[in-house]
């Protein structure tokens, strides 16, 4: 009899005390999932999907449409008698679409040569931060320019366009720091100094620099290592402003190039900051929400 009781009393304790354990175990496995670092998409590396001149990582959300107005006044080093370049204006005016938050299309009117613009964007890899980190965004462009001049009718129409494919790579360092390079293939047809040539190669460096909840610092510049006469031309440079204003991205900036798409700002810039010939310029952004999308992040 001893015997028996001593077995059930022991089995009981026994029992207890594997449910115990298993409860603590459970227990801490929930704190440990909780404390453990969540995968989360990083967004807004650029306020924009255009830095000043340059596409950027951001992308349109599904069933977005950015109405674009990019102005480029005059060189300033021409004083008082232009108004410092206020009496010269360029202009592009775009209209950027979201296919899905993976995919944007656009197209663009330059005033500058006359140029219509076409591209197409697609996001290959979001940054990620948590336990299944993901280093950098990378994205990929590929755009088609048409010189329509239509004095220059003795220039065939395939002559007058070009092509050029970029691949994105950025990074947001932390919400005051962000860092793009873009290499650049493009290939024209039409050729303005001795030594260009058709192929052009070059690396964009863009730059995003925290310096309020609303403004922000931008840098972007496109060395050129080969294709372009650089008797001639010179590397486009723009430095200015991001501002958030509620339903719009306002931009203010100064810039040596006055080409505002691919293809205008690569092979045309001439002017050089060194001898003050910049320009002042803005881009007014206006996005309209065409079909809604609960997922957007913009």
């Amino acid at each position: 009899m001893k015997l028996k009781l001593t077995l059930i009393l022991g089995t009981v304790i026994f029992t207890n005390t594997i449910v115990a354990q298993t409860d603590v175990d459970s227990l801490m496995n929930e704190l440990t999932n909780d404390q453990a670092p969540k995968t989360e998409a990083v967004y807004t590396t650029f306020k924009s999907p255009r830095i000043i001149m340059a596409h950027s990582a951001e992308m349109l959300p599904e069933g977005v449409l950015d109405f674009r107005i990019l102005h480029r006044f005059g060189v300033v080093s021409n004083g008082l008698k232009d108004m410092f370049g206020l009496d010269n204006a360029s202009m592009r005016m775009s209209f950027d679409y979201g296919i899905t938050k993976h995919t944007t299309v656009g197209l663009g009117r330059s005033t500058f040569n006359k140029e219509l613009d076409f591209f197409i964007k697609q996001r290959l890899l979001q940054q990620k931060q948590g336990q299944k980190a993901v280093p950098l965004t990378l994205a990929a462009v590929l755009g088609y320019t048409i010189n329509t001049i239509t004095t220059s009718t003795s220039i065939p129409f395939k002559d007058r366009t070009a092509l050029y494919a970029q691949l994105i790579l950025a990074r947001k360092f932390n919400e005051d720091f962000a860092l793009q390079l873009t290499p650049t293939f493009l290939n024209r047809n039409i050729l303005y100094a001795p030594k260009d040539e058709n192929t052009v190669i070059a690396l964009g460096i863009g730059s995003r620099v925290k310096l309020s909840n609303r403004v922000h610092l931008l840098v972007d510049a496109f060395p050129t290592f080969s294709g372009v006469d650089q008797d001639f031309f010179t590397t486009p440079l723009s430095v200015g402003f991001d501002v958030e204003t509620g339903g719009h991205v306002f931009q203010l900036h100064f810039s040596n190039s006055i080409g505002m798409n691919e293809t205008a700002f690569l092979t045309t810039t001439s002017n050089k900051w060194g001898k003050g010939d910049v320009s002042f310029g803005f881009n007014l952004s206006r996005v309209f929400t065409v079909k809604k999308n609960k997922a957007a992040n913009f």
